[in-house]
């Protein structure tokens, strides 16, 4: 039956059947097994901490409960760790879902919304979503560029900008003063998302401090990263407490699920863990360094959990993705001009680092004959 047939809004129709990303199990189904090494997606390679697994068991025998819907026990222990108040955090299903509730929030059919060119694909997928037009900003020297989103939401007109700091899918970071100065300068009446997925992984003097008498940026935050829980899907916004309730009128109220709120509160009471998993991705990153360097490439310096290394230019990126697929090993590359001369590798384990290298080697070779 045509679709026709179907009410569908107009948004709806007009937009491709489309998703930000392909899924690895999605990969490994067109290409008949499973990876080797599954170094892609930027999950943690190094597992959630054992406080959050023991919590996770003590608690499974009422995952037939719902969660709580405001997340209270958690939202106090994220309130005390950042030094704001409970109703400055709004608890969503991971900071994807997070863009979903701000946009919808800000943005209405025809709205025009800042971002640049090639930056995390999800934020545009929920604007396109609720009809908004996106407006991009070219990077600049592999960093999106806060004065040039700036200037393009005022010539825009536009309610909402983005930035992530550190960024997705380069890797790279501005200090905290550049950030600030952007917060600074949001003329009022718009609304800055400042993502900070990566933020555990960056060096000392990249996050600015939060202010929530603020009301021109809210921070998304996230416990897929360096705590590892991707599949538990949980993350947070931290904004004045006018925008979390408006965020809090319409998102869905019992999203975040029981076992993820225990698993996360109990992850937040081991530092340990987390600072395991920084070290661990600091050793991983100079491995990819080095293999980089080994083959006359520049791995991209990284205040995340994974590495852009520049290997030319878009066409090479490609047949390495393409040869590293055939050698069993998942990996992405950011999607546009200039920035797709790279190839982005999560930080794995380190047997997943010495399946990598040895696929690497071997694609590289045959690229070279």
């Amino acid at each position: 039956m045509s679709d026709a047939h179907i009410p569908f809004t107009g948004v709806v129709r007009a937009l491709p059947a489309s998703t930000p990303f392909v899924g690895p199990e999605a990969l490994e189904r067109t290409r008949g097994g499973p990876f080797a090494a599954r170094i892609g997606a930027n999950e943690s390679a190094f597992g959630i901490s054992p406080k959050a697994v023991a919590a996770i068991e003590r608690e499974i025998s009422r995952a037939s409960w719902y969660g709580d819907p405001e997340s209270y026990d958690l939202r106090e222990e994220l309130a005390a760790k950042h030094g704001v108040a409970m109703d400055e955090i709004c608890m969503s299903a991971g900071i994807d879902n997070l863009f979903g509730v701000i946009v919808r929030m800000i943005v209405s059919p025809g709205v025009p919304v800042v971002t640049s060119l090639g930056a995390y694909p999800t934020f545009n997928y929920q604007v396109n979503g609720n009809g908004g037009v996106v407006k991009t900003v070219p990077y600049h020297r592999d960093k999106e560029d806060p004065e040039a989103l700036l200037d393009a939401a005022r010539s825009e007109g536009a309610p909402l900008l983005f930035i992530a700091n550190p960024d997705n899918p380069m890797g790279t970071w501005h200090d905290a003063g550049t950030i600030q100065r952007m917060i600074d300068a949001v003329p009022p009446g718009r609304l800055l998302v400042l993502d900070e997925a990566y933020i555990e992984f960056a060096p000392e003097g990249t996050e600015p401090p939060i202010d929530t008498s603020n009301p021109r940026v809210i921070r998304t935050r996230t416990f897929s990263k360096a705590h590892g829980m991707a599949g538990m899907r949980i993350g947070y916004a931290i904004g004045h407490r006018d925008l979390i309730t408006g965020m809090n009128k319409i998102r869905n109220q019992f999203e975040v699920t029981r076992l993820s709120q225990v698993a996360a509160l109990a992850s937040l009471s081991d530092p340990n863990h987390v600072a395991h998993v920084i070290a661990e991705v600091e050793k991983g990153k100079e491995d990819y360094r080095a293999l980089a360097e080994k083959h006359g490439f520049i791995a991209l310096p990284s205040a995340t959990n994974f590495v852009a290394i520049d290997v030319g230019h878009g066409d090479k990126a490609r047949a390495i993705l393409k040869g590293l697929d055939a050698e069993g090993v998942f990996i992405r590359m950011p999607g546009v001009p200039v920035l797709d001369r790279c190839i982005r590798v999560t930080v794995g384990a380190p047997d997943d680092r010495a399946i990598f290298a040895k696929a690497f080697d071997k694609v590289i070779a045959a690229l070279d004959v």
